[in-house]
């Protein structure tokens, strides 16, 4: 069985040393040793002014907006992972649904300009794929409408642009750390802000609240990373560029073989200067013989477990379909894409010959080998 992804792990006998230090310290939690020497490292390794752990990505998607004080409505992306727009509902905010840019899949400018009203308070976009959103002019629709914006980065750790990580731009980011991510920690997540203040404020709220022992600010949350988590992020720092070249081979190998079927196409690059490879999309066009469906049943027949990253949209589902802006009218580039995707298997360890073998269906697929299905 090839499944859409599998986590790199570091030798378990170079975790080991990491263990006898959590044994002999007795610090489990709460800010110790490996998790502080975990947030300095990243934000050496990413270039990143300040960076604080959590638990996983929902919790500081969540805290992200405590701390800047959204409440209202949040121009978001349809074309994402459910988390995003759940996020906002856990503050009680509303989503408000906004359409994609056909060429990197990131929320359409245009779209959020046109989407924004008197009770708009912020964006929320999603960096999707590790594509960098267009965020100049977000940026600038933020600044003259007074908003604030929360980067869900969760795909684009060690992704740069130009100047550097993309990580940086917005009023914060969010990237997850989970087990399918480029770099995990086990579970995790980490947000970006942009100076002293805000961290020590973001990293109260993530521990219920607390300033001092005796001191409660707000209605905070928990949401810290243990030390567990923490030693193996260190751990998988050390493997990163071997991880990326690993990923590297095998998003050219697929480009190599697609380049070569007609109806399948992939996703390209957009506004990054140093990319991470977390995903392949490939969709299945009109003139491809069977429906993207017939062909994701056609891999699975195989044993290859690709996903359709994302369908449904977000905008579908029970919770959100009746809001206004989750119409397909007002979404028309998100469904289409939705209808049409695919995320082959890719990670690390994935073999050149398992890639032949899943782009071999897909080429027997395009000369009507399961028209039968």
């Amino acid at each position: 069985m090839i499944n859409v992804t599998k986590p790199f792990l570091p030798p378990l006998s170079e975790l080991l040393p990491y263990l006898n230090q959590i044994w002999d310290s007795k610090i489990l939690s709460n800010n110790g040793p490996l998790h502080a020497r975990l947030e300095s490292s990243l934000s050496e390794f990413l270039g990143v002014p300040q960076v604080s752990l959590f638990c996983n990505a929902t919790i500081a998607l969540i805290t992200a907006q405590q701390a800047l004080g959204i409440k209202g409505q949040v121009i978001t992306t349809p074309y994402s992972f459910v988390a995003t727009s759940h996020a906002l509902g856990w503050m009680g905010n509303e989503p408000v649904f906004a359409d994609i840019d056909p060429d990197s899949l990131t929320l359409d400018p245009a779209a959020v300009e046109a989407a924004i009203t008197e009770h708009t308070t912020a964006i929320m976009p999603l960096h999707c794929y590790g594509n960098t959103c267009d965020v100049d002019a977000l940026q600038n629709i933020a600044d003259r409408h007074n908003l604030k914006i929360i980067y869900d980065a969760c795909h684009s750790f060690g992704v740069d642009d130009e100047i550097g990580s993309v990580l940086r731009h917005g009023d914060m980011s969010v990237v997850s750390l989970h087990a399918t991510k480029v770099f995990n920690t086990f579970e995790g997540g980490m947000l970006i802000s942009s100076n002293p203040e805000m961290k020590s404020k973001v990293d109260n709220l993530k521990n219920f609240g607390f300033v001092d022992e005796t001191v409660v600010v707000d209605a905070g949350i928990n949401g810290k990373m243990s030390e567990f988590s923490a030693a193996v992020g260190l751990l998988q720092l050390n493997y990163f560029e071997q991880i990326l070249e690993a990923r590297s081979i095998v998003d050219k190998q697929y480009r190599q073989r697609i380049d070569q079927i007609d109806g399948i196409s992939y996703l390209e690059p957009v506004r990054q200067s140093r990319r991470n490879f977390a995903y392949f999309p490939i969709f299945v066009d009109s003139s491809f013989p069977i429906t993207r469906d017939q062909l994701y049943m056609a891999l699975r027949e195989k044993n290859i477990y690709a996903r359709r990253y994302f369908y449904p949209l977000i905008s579908d589902f029970e919770m959100y379909k009746h809001i206004p802006s989750a119409s397909a009218a007002n979404l028309p580039v998100a469904t289409i894409t939705s209808s049409k995707v695919i995320c082959l298997p890719l990670y690390p360890e994935l073999k050149c010959e398992e890639v032949d073998q899943i782009c071999d269906i897909i080429r027997d697929a395009s000369r009507g080998k399961y028209l039968g299905i």
